[in-house]
């Protein structure tokens, strides 16, 4: 707790020092931020996945009012129309920076023109945005790396058989380029090209509108039916995040089928404890608490007037990003180039859990090891 405590401190004071000019430290209520009405408006796209409001908003917010920012926010609840009212919205307020978690990366352009329009820089979080006009600052985690840590891990174990590919959103960048592409990556088209491995189900994969854990078990349950009645046996599923897992293990629970190697994605407590359980083989862990301090450090920045190009973020070893602290060119599927700062992800499987509990996740060791035989010989390590 205590070394948690002095990280927490360290970090308040970069980003106090990102937003002060002159090299004097700004003062309770009255820092260069403040004095400058450092805004900063945040549009999600919805909390129904648990890592944004559990990891990704808290650390972001306690990041820009550390620096002497104002942080504000709305909950679009899935809905592309009301997330461009959100953003009216926050800029009505006052917002000086804008960080945009899209619902869709193509749905909110217009919301982007606006913010141009009134000179408003944005942040595009964890989803891509298409910008034709490269003025964004794209940050997330490395998510053709997430794809290809997902399918190593389950190639490894499963390197030849019948797969399944659940996707997310086709609204999402990361569905249906960035995580696919990681996967082959990997392998998995090659091994798809040689007959190692055959699809069960749609070969491009099946997407899950708005990632969502039920309709992801619709979909699996009706894989499940047509490999029964076609006789085959489902050996491995690539699952791309971890309310798609969800909704798997579900299906899978719903039709007594057991549970063959599964992917997933962002650390989420019931998939860790899933992976525990031995009911997912591998969740890709994202630690976006630092992904919401780097935004949290860029946009106090950007308040203070730096280009894009100049902001320069500050986070833990563990997740820093191979092409350093700045922004770098990123070109998008769409041939448009954007400015990114892109962190790095952690495979975690039941031998590694310590990793996340010794890190002081949200997902904490008793919500991890929920249901474990401490007993067993093939408990996890790290529940004993």
């Amino acid at each position: 707790m205590q070394i948690r405590r002095v990280a927490a401190l360290l970090a308040a004071a970069v980003v106090i020092s990102a937003c002060t000019s002159g090299g004097t430290s700004p003062s309770a209520g009255s820092g260069s931020a403040a004095a400058g009405g450092c805004v900063v408006g945040v549009s999600w796209n919805n909390f129904q996945q648990p890592r944004w409001a559990a990891t990704d908003k808290p650390k972001m917010k306690q990041t820009i009012e550390a620096g002497g920012g104002t942080f504000i926010d709305a909950d679009a609840n899935l809905d592309n129309q009301r997330q461009l009212s959100d953003v009216d919205t926050l800029i009505s307020k006052g917002a000086k920076v804008l960080v945009l978690l899209a619902q869709d990366n193509k749905a909110i352009l217009p919301a982007l023109q606006k913010a141009k329009d009134a000179g408003i820089p944005v942040i595009a979080y964890d989803r891509l945005i298409e910008d034709p006009s490269g003025s964004i600052l794209y940050i997330t985690f490395d998510n053709v790396g997430v794809g290809k840590a997902e399918a190593e891990a389950i190639l490894s174990k499963v390197p030849k058989g019948n797969y399944v590919l659940i996707k997310g959103d086709p609204g999402d960048a990361n569905a249906s380029t960035f995580l696919p592409s990681g996967w082959n990556d990997a392998g998995l088209k090659d091994k798809i090209a040689s007959g190692d491995i055959k699809i069960i189900g749609p070969k491009d994969g099946t997407y899950t509108d708005a990632w969502k854990t039920e309709k992801a078990q619709a979909n699996m349950e009706a894989i499940i039916d047509q490999a029964n009645a076609a006789n085959k046996k489902i050996d491995a599923i690539l699952a791309e995040n971890d309310s798609t897992a969800l909704g798997v293990v579900a299906a899978l629970q719903s039709k007594n089928y057991g549970f063959p190697p599964l992917s997933g994605q962002d650390g989420d407590p019931a998939n860790l404890n899933n992976v525990a359980l031995g009911k997912q083989y591998v969740d890709v862990w994202k630690n976006s608490n630092e992904l919401g301090k780097a935004a949290g450090q860029a946009a106090l920045q950007l308040c203070q007037g730096k280009k894009i190009s100049e902001v320069s973020i500050t986070v833990d070893s563990s997740v820093a990003p191979a092409a350093g602290n700045s922004p770098t060119d990123f070109k998008t599927p769409g041939g448009n180039t954007v400015k990114s700062i892109i962190l790095k992800p952690t495979p975690v499987t039941a031998d590694s859990l310590d990793k996340v509990i010794s890190a002081g996740w949200y997902a904490d060791k008793a919500a991890i090891c929920k249901g474990v035989d401490t007993s067993s010989s093939t408990a996890p390590a790290a529940c004993k």
